[in-house]
């Protein structure tokens, strides 16, 4: 256990995705000494590891934090689950394993809007530095050599090649690697971080090869109440069990889109008008704090089926069942060696469009309404993803007390726009299952149902059933005016010596998934904190 009043030249808050890779990194420079703190325990559930459980992964309450937003007004006053990890990796020793890095131009918005350095080009290389392809060779776009293990899915489920045919026969072209500068549009297999049938978290891939380095510290189950702040500069943390650790150098919060605001509002930074009403002593006014949050909405058309082409447990199905969990036990393959959701496309909705605005994830597999980890029954459905929500939410404090869970608003469907992407999307999901291919599954839609057919009773439905692919992001929000709360070398305005590097700093969600893109945020904030100069940018007129 580390000593009431010990010093650290860095104090990392988080042992989530962008935390281990941040010790890691900080870590190479042997004169530094590091410590990593995580709230929650060591990634030790079998859950974590086994990659077809991320089901049940994501709801196990011994490594979640439970998290549900507050009543959302626009979604018939539901609240939706926000699963995040409260385990050594976080959210990455939870999530779908999912590589995929958005769309080039996403970045390119962010330089335009003032942050120097965020361009596609200059991110590039940080993406490739972290990354061992198996299936793609050393290129301007994939890196060999890295930590973090990613890997095409070795089988895919029968069901998959009718849904390339459908997307095919509607005319959308096949990709077969979303993450280069063409950008991710189309149909195709999706990379996801797994080697030899187990999950890559941060905490396997970065921190575990690094936790043998002497100037490295860990420290699980050890909850931070509030970072210390004098004279307008952080000199360490103050840990819920009431111990005082000190930074000669830097404290970096790494909590992600929930957490990390939470922590700085604690410590005093944030609106101070609320903070007072809190009984927080105000250390930096800083309104924005908690604002800008938002996540990715998904909605779903879902079919039922008799045919056991699909993933799932049921009485025909029963002696592949048996075979796949020997496979798996025996020689870690088969199924359960996969994230179950294999494929998916990237499409545009309208034709003036410059990106994709939706994803569409197919589903070869009945979604449960609990989570056990394997299918009851069979089914198949596509998640249409809103890329690009325009609803701006909060993260708010319901108290002073740390052990209390903030309050959580993305303000889902807040902005009416939003609405249209996803009845696009399930217009667009309904033409694919009614293509040829898939007569041989008769399946039988089950959500939205035949019934709903107009703008008004999808909408219904939407705000019914739909609910987050937990991608928070925007809560810290990265920006060059003086209302963002961390410039674009992710310091804290208005306070020295702190950071934050995570899902938080976000200026916009990114057109995919988000756990590649916190890796490559805190890769990139590696550097800026050690001072080194930033990896040379692309030239990608060489992949032109």
């Amino acid at each position: 256990m580390v000593l009431d009043g010990e010093a650290f030249d860095f104090i990392v808050v988080g042992g989530g995705t962008g935390g281990c890779v941040l010790a890691a990194r900080l870590s190479e420079d042997r004169v530094t000494r590091v410590l990593l703190l995580e709230a929650g325990p060591e990634d030790k559930s079998p859950w974590i590891h086994v990659p077809a459980a991320v089901g049940k992964a994501m709801f196990e309450p011994e490594i979640g934090w439970g998290y549900w937003t507050v009543p959302q007004p626009h979604m018939n006053d539901r609240k939706i689950p926000v699963p995040r990890g409260r385990v050594l990796g976080g959210s990455g020793s939870m999530n779908g394993m999912v590589y995929n890095r958005g769309q080039p131009k996403d970045y390119d918005d962010w330089a335009a809007a003032g942050n120097t350095g965020w361009s596609y080009a200059e991110v590039l290389p940080y993406f490739t530095r972290s990354e061992h392809n198996e299936n793609f060779e050393a290129s301007i776009f994939h890196g060999r050599g890295g930590p973090m293990n990613v890997k095409s899915p070795p089988i895919l489920n029968p069901m998959t090649g009718p849904f390339q045919e459908a997307m095919a026969a509607l005319q959308f072209r096949r990709n077969d690697d979303f993450n280069t500068a063409a950008g991710g549009e189309g149909f195709g297999p999706r990379q996801g971080c797994i080697k030899d049938g187990r999950r890559v978290s941060q905490a396997t891939a970065f921190l575990r090869p690094a936790l043998g380095r002497s100037n490295l510290t860990l420290e699980t189950d050890a909850p931070v109440a509030r970072v210390l702040i004098e004279n307008g500069r952080a000199t360490g943390v103050q840990l819920i069990d009431g111990r005082r650790l000190m930074a000669r150098r830097e404290v970096v919060i790494a909590g992600g889109a929930v957490a990390s605001p939470q922590i700085l509002l604690l410590s005093g930074v944030g609106d101070a008008k609320a903070l007072q009403a809190l009984g927080i002593e105000v250390k930096a006014d800083r309104p924005s704090v908690g604002a800008d949050f938002h996540d990715h909405l998904a909605t779903s058309v879902q079919n039922d089926t008799d045919d056991i082409s699909s993933y799932g447990i049921s009485p025909k199905a029963l002696p592949r069942g048996v075979w796949n969990i020997l496979e798996y036990v025996l020689a870690r393959k088969g199924p359960l060696a996969g994230n179950v959701f294999e494929t998916n496309a990237f499409v545009r909705t309208l034709p003036e469009l410059d990106r994709p605005d939706i994803q569409l994830v197919f589903q070869p597999a009945k979604r449960n309404k609990t989570t056990f980890p394997i299918p009851i029954r069979h089914g198949y459905g596509l998640s249409t993803v809103l890329l690009y929500p325009k609803s701006r939410g909060s993260i708010r404090l319901a108290s002073a007390d740390p052990r209390e869970v903030p309050l959580i608003d993305p303000n889902l469907l807040g902005d009416e726009r939003d609405f249209g992407p996803l009845l696009r999307g399930i217009r667009l999901s309904r033409r694919i299952f009614e293509q040829p291919v898939f007569d041989k599954y008769r399946g039988v839609e089950i959500q939205p149902g035949p019934a709903a057919q107009s703008d008004d009773d999808l909408k219904a439905y939407i705000r019914n059933t739909a609910g987050t692919v937990h991608h928070p992001c925007g809560s810290c929000r990265m920006g060059a005016d003086k209302d963002s709360v961390v410039d674009p070398q992710l310091r804290v305005r208005g306070v020295e010596g702190l950071r934050v590097a995570d899902a938080s700093i976000f200026p916009t969600l990114v057109g995919g998934n988000t756990n590649a893109v916190v890796v490559m945020v805190a890769e990139k904030a590696a550097d800026m904190i050690l001072g080194k100069p930033a990896l040379k940018a692309a030239d990608l007129s060489e992949a032109a």
